[in-house]
């Protein structure tokens, strides 16, 4: 698994990457309010799409500073066009790399991460070929 930032307008957003060898596909992870890259869920689930072949790209969706702010207000977390944005350009990141450049793209998504992933793929579908939601809200 690989450390790497995501430059996502002005922020870096941290993630990491596994690839294992002979992947056919990337999932990108989008999880949902309060959870993170760390949750033990989320790694699990990576892990077990590793084993299947499949690379993963868990990430932060929120800048530290972000988290740090949504902790008390929690505007951060239930804006699903924020949390889009923010995996629309993982996606496009993981298009420029050259290890992940040629792999085909899913979106697994959790709670409000569930519904970022949907409006994320309906803006980039020549790029996004799967999305699973596990719970989700809906954008208003």
């Amino acid at each position: 698994m690989n450390e790497v930032k995501i430059q996502c307008g002005g922020h870096n957003l941290s993630g990491n990457l596994a690839i294992p060898d002979n992947a056919s596909a990337l999932v990108l992870f989008v999880h949902g309010s309060g959870s993170s890259r760390h949750s033990p869920r989320n790694q699990f689930v990576a892990r077990t799409l590793n084993n299947a072949g499949l690379a993963t790209l868990l990430f932060d969706l929120l800048t530290p500073r972000e988290e740090t702010i949504d902790r008390h207000t929690r505007e951060h977390r239930f804006n699903i066009h924020l949390l889009a944005d923010r995996l629309i350009h993982a996606t496009r990141w993981a298009k420029q790399q050259e290890q992940t450049r040629d792999l085909r793209i899913g979106y697994f998504g959790s709670s409000t991460g569930g519904g970022a992933a949907l409006v994320a793929a309906a803006a980039i579908p020549q790029d996004v070929g799967a999305v699973v939601s596990r719970g989700g809200h809906a954008p208003i």
